[in-house]
């Protein structure tokens, strides 16, 4: 028996990287009993059959697994979010910053196309950036014909697990293109009426870059709450969760209850308002949630 990753799953097989060798793998019939399938990222046992062959016997415990793209073991995602052409949209990031943070996945904010901003947007932009930077994520801006790009990407991709994900036409497939050249994903087109972009979905494999591994198709465009509760949303907002262990009631949920931390700081400035209204809409999203049985 040996220990590998699964690097790639394509047509029932499950390619397993040992030592720069893959094996091309099978499942074993007990994982359909329990219900189970091993995804890309999997830390797993398998035994060989033959030179190159062999069967995956065992699914190590994983630290978090996505449904799309299916993928598992994630340490971090780049959210890749246009300032134009999508205008730059605070909730929407907030969204996928929130489901983030519940699966345990560091967020890289990533702002494409800021060389089409005009002169007074600019300053708006930066305000939002110091923001975000505040609060303890890493962003980084970028424009058309970056040639820094990958430079200023590569200490973060070093040993890390990474998927892209973000809004529909915003540059995921560029910067993708741009982070492995020889994929050459058909780069999305805006489309004017809906403004968003299309791409086609492939197979997902996990692609060394950097000293790191990179999924090589961009993940989910958009996010629901289905998987967290009310209480634990405070956490996923991380300049809250710092500030309502100055809560008077535990399992404070921030809204009418008296002597509330997070609201104190909310007057003060040290919470922003716009992140508390986002706060204010999700937690209402949560609690408006058809019981699950």
């Amino acid at each position: 028996m040996a220990q590998g990753q699964i690097r790639k799953a394509l047509s029932g097989y499950y390619y397993v990287e040992q030592d720069g060798e893959l094996i091309q793998c099978r499942g074993r019939g007990v994982f359909r009993n329990r219900g189970e399938a091993p995804l890309v990222g999997d830390i797993v046992d398998y035994t060989k059959d033959g030179e190159s062959d062999g069967y995956v016997m065992k699914i190590h415990p994983r630290k978090n697994e996505l449904v799309r793209p299916p993928i598992a073991n994630i340490d971090q995602a780049i959210l890749v979010f246009s300032v134009k052409e999508p205008d730059f949209n605070t909730v929407l990031l907030d969204r996928f910053l929130v489901v983030l943070e519940s699966f345990h996945i560091d967020p890289i904010i990533c702002l494409t196309k800021t060389d089409l901003l005009a002169p007074g947007e600019q300053a708006a932009l930066e305000a939002y950036i110091e923001d975000y930077r505040a609060i303890g994520y890493e962003v980084i801006t970028t424009y058309k014909e970056d040639a820094s790009l990958l430079e200023r990407l590569q200490p973060f991709l070093e040993e890390k697990t990474t998927v892209l994900a973000g809004q529909s036409g915003v540059g995921k497939s560029t910067l993708l293109n741009t982070l492995l050249p020889d994929l050459q994903l058909k780069t999305g087109v805006i489309s004017q009426s809906l403004g968003r972009g299309k791409h086609t979905t492939r197979h997902v494999e996990l692609i060394e870059v950097c000293g790191g591994l990179l999924a090589d198709t961009p993940g989910f465009s958009s996010f629901d709450f289905d998987t967290i509760e009310k209480e634990e949303l405070t956490s996923c907002f991380p300049e809250f969760q710092r500030i309502a262990e100055g809560c008077k009631f535990r399992g404070c949920l921030h809204i009418k209850e008296p002597k509330c931390a997070v609201k104190a700081a909310l007057e003060t400035g040290e919470i922003k308002a716009y992140r508390y209204e986002h706060y204010e809409q999700f937690l209402q999203e949560i609690l408006d949630r058809k019981p699950r049985y």
